[in-house]
């Protein structure tokens, strides 16, 4: 049987974890003046959630590489 250690990124996220990466994403979408049905706007959710799941889990830093993965910094 093949054992595969569980990782960070394996974890289920909560609904705390979720409302930080809308948090994020909200003021994502205000910045950049971006709709809900944007493509960019699903880009810039799963950045978030990347960034999340690798480990980044303060806001306002998660708010701040987000900006930089979008040119904004």
């Amino acid at each position: 049987m093949n054992e595969r250690k569980i990782t960070e990124r394996d974890r289920p996220m909560t609904s705390e974890d979720l409302a930080v990466c809308q948090q994020v994403l909200e003021a994502v979408k205000a910045e950049f003046q971006l709709g809900d049905g944007d493509e960019e706007t699903s880009r810039s959710a799963a950045i978030t959630i990347e960034l999340y799941r690798q480990g980044v889990r303060n806001f306002d830093q998660l708010k701040v590489l987000v900006f930089a993965a979008r040119g904004k910094i």
